[in-house]
């Protein structure tokens, strides 16, 4: 069976596994990124941790995924707020050079909807639009197991739909973006200027709302609607056969997601109402999709 490297990088550490054909990690080796002493540090560090694996020679190729957009042509990062010192430089480049392998690179958000659509929760269909809800919120849509990135890398930064223009500017962010109004990091500002410094993080809300408290259950209502008013943005675009949500706000699934849905439903026109909604299955989506960036890229 055919093997891959897929490769997880973030500004605090750096994670390489050996991944085979269906999805199963055979191998994980990680360490600190220390972004902060600069590229070539950071690239050093990723050739010594895939040079740990055993039996790396004999993989078929690589795949990266890493935070921020991406210019997954170039082989480079955009931007990046994490690791600032990487922009620009020819990460792909570099390894494919070192390696002598195909070497593949795309947005954390775009290689965990393909592990989904590949092995995970839309592994089934067609068209997979893949959401994301935790801190902030992300997306991506692949077609026939292929993640479209777009021109600029951009393609799926589904956080900045404007969901209400009468809303407050928070960030960059447009005014009324929905992840400033329905993302783990909303509701546990909204649930703090209802509730004080009692709520820590989203979770809080969610009980309080299991609780039946009415100010929480109204926060849990609000985001409801606005996450589904999201939803039928994407889906009046791209129609897909199912979204696949996934992170840590899923915790709190059983006091949002189902009014969200049928919120939802409400929105769309009538051919579309088959689409369905799944739960991300993989355990680990990032770093098995980033194998599947060669997997699905090598003819």
């Amino acid at each position: 069976m055919k093997t891959f490297i897929g490769v997880d990088l973030g500004g605090t550490n750096i994670r390489a596994a050996k991944v085979d054909e269906e999805g199963n990690i055979l191998q994980m080796v990680k360490d600190v990124s220390e972004p902060d002493k600069g590229a070539e540090h950071v690239m050093s560090k990723m050739i010594e941790l895939i040079e740990r694996i055993d039996g790396y020679e004999e993989c078929e190729g690589i795949g990266m995924g890493i935070p921020g957009p991406i210019d997954t042509i170039h082989g480079k990062i955009i931007v990046s707020t994490n690791l600032p010192k990487l922009v620009g430089y020819p990460i792909v480049e570099h390894i494919s050079k070192h390696f002598n392998k195909p070497t593949f690179i795309d947005n954390d958000v775009k290689v965990a909807t393909l592990g989904e659509a590949c092995l995970g929760a839309g592994k089934e269909y067609p068209i997979v639009y893949y959401v994301t809800i935790s801190t902030g919120i992300g997306g991506a849509l692949s077609i026939d197991k292929k993640v479209l990135s777009g021109q600029n890398g951009h393609a799926g930064e589904i956080g900045n739909i404007c969901i209400d223009r009468n809303r407050n500017k928070y960030n960059i962010l447009n005014v009324g973006a929905v992840e400033n109004e329905a993302s783990g990091t909303a509701i546990t500002r909204k649930g703090k200027e209802v509730f004080g410094d009692t709520i820590q993080h989203a979770g809080d809300v969610f009980e309080l709302a299991r609780q039946k408290d009415e100010k929480a259950l109204e926060i849990v209502d609000n985001m409801a609607y606005d996450l589904a008013m999201m939803f039928s943005a994407i889906a009046h675009v791209c129609d897909p056969h199912v979204f696949v949500v996934g992170g840590g706000v899923m915790k709190g699934k059983d006091v949002f997601f189902d009014k969200m849905e049928k919120y939802y439903r409400d929105m769309i026109h009538v051919g579309m109402q088959p689409v369905v909604f799944k739960e991300a299955m993989l355990e680990e989506p990032g770093i098995i999709g980033a194998a599947m960036l060669p997997m699905t890229k090598i003819a």
